[in-house]
């Protein structure tokens, strides 16, 4: 739609297809339903890429303050809920019913539902017959003829609202690299054997910092039935690759050694200790955990006052950075974005057009440019979108 209006909006004769029935649902469905649209703080470095400049060039030309100024003309109201993330006040919809009216007001007409069976370029004498169109799009109900065809299907990401692959297809079939492909923004699970002492704390929230991958996020994270989820983890999921550890410091805010420095000759286990600054369920699981690890579950029942200082600081060191291997995540049907796609070395920065496909166009989450949770890929959804409306 971003796309579809600013072309719109330069004379062009603009259709908008899509294969849903409803218009939108990955904007009406996230935020809670208040879509976080975007992000104060955007900048390059809140997106994964093979090609991490790329994404420069559509973010400078139009950014956080270009949409707000947009739900700013239509009066919707919006807020910021925390890290420069805004939400609107009342309902996503307001989004997708502004974006509708501006594309209305470009003239950009409509085909919806409708699903595309076939896409084929021209050759150039044909194209010289018929003014100058370089591709056939074949639908269900009709033939179309176009100049230029600009792919903003998204990717693998919640397919129960209609995700599918068609843009890594098209891509594929104009020769066009595809990077590999991997669930984002989404919760991770972990084997039975090392996650079972923890099966019965769902439901918790702690304060922690995930590492993985030269990767930082301070943020909550959520313990589940199936693993952890929460902020934290979803950030620290677009880095993760199978069969790499994670690294989560439990108590970020303050250090375990100085804690024990000052309770040395504490009569409190270390369980009671340890649940002054963590969620008391938390603490008993991971110490019945981390002493058997340690060879230590003697201990269990014994005061502080009786640990070694040694054994202490293994502990501290355990408490500040354990690692853990996850098994996998909950995959696409819970995923936020899917990580990777066309390749944009394949792509112009500047228009999002093919380099070797005069015409083809491909923008947002098709593309391989990620954005970090808190309405980044809303924003890069937003400035490709222009930037290959300036051009198509």
């Amino acid at each position: 739609m971003m796309c579809a209006i600013e072309a719109g909006k330069r004379g062009r004769s603009v259709l908008l297809l899509d294969h849903s029935p409803r218009l939108a649902e990955k904007i009406r469905i996230s935020g809670g339903g208040r879509c976080n649209f975007t992000n104060r703080h955007t900048k390059p470095e809140n997106f994964l890429s093979n090609n991490p400049h790329f994404c420069r060039s559509a973010l400078a030309r139009f950014t956080p303050n270009n949409f707000i100024a947009l739900l700013e003309k239509y009066g919707v109201r919006y807020h910021e809920k925390k890290l420069g993330q805004l939400f609107c006040d009342n309902s996503s919809q307001q989004i997708i019913d502004l974006l509708k009216k501006e594309c209305d007001a470009a003239g950009v007409t409509w085909q919806i539902p409708s699903k595309v069976s076939a896409v084929k370029q021209l050759n150039h004498d044909n194209a010289d017959h018929i003014n100058n169109k370089r591709f056939t799009i074949q639908t269900e109900g009709n033939t179309l003829i176009a100049h230029s065809l600009v792919i903003a299907t998204g990717g693998l990401s919640i397919p129960q609202i209609g995700a599918t692959d068609f843009g890594y297809r098209i891509a594929r079939q104009f020769n066009i690299p595809v990077t590999a492909l991997r669930p984002g923004l989404v919760g991770m699970t972990f084997s039975q054997n090392d996650f079972s002492c923890f099966k019965d704390i769902s439901g918790i929230v702690t304060d922690t910092e995930v590492n993985c991958q030269s990767a930082s996020f301070r943020e909550n994270i959520l313990w589940t039935h199936r693993g952890l989820s929460g902020p934290a983890i979803l950030q620290i999921s677009s880095y993760w690759r199978p069969g790499t550890a994670i690294h989560i410091n439990l108590l970020p805010q303050q250090a375990l050694m100085d804690i024990f420095h000052t309770k040395k000759q504490s009569d409190q286990l270390l369980s009671n200790l340890l649940a002054n600054y963590l969620p008391r369920r938390l603490v008993h699981a991971w110490c019945d955990m981390m002493l058997t690890q340690l060879s230590l579950s003697h201990l269990s029942n014994k005061p502080v006052r009786q640990f070694r200082d040694s054994t202490l600081k293994q502990i501290a060191e355990k408490i500040h950075d354990w690692q853990v291997v996850p098994s996998g995540t909950v995959g696409y049907k819970k995923a936020e974005v899917t990580v990777g796609g066309v390749d944009t070395h394949a792509l112009s920065s500047k228009t999002m057009e093919a380099t070797q496909v005069p015409g083809l166009y491909f923008i947002g989450e098709v593309v391989d440019v990620t954005g970090q949770l808190g309405g980044f890929n809303f924003q890069w959804a937003w400035s490709s979108g222009y930037a290959a409306g300036q051009a198509v």
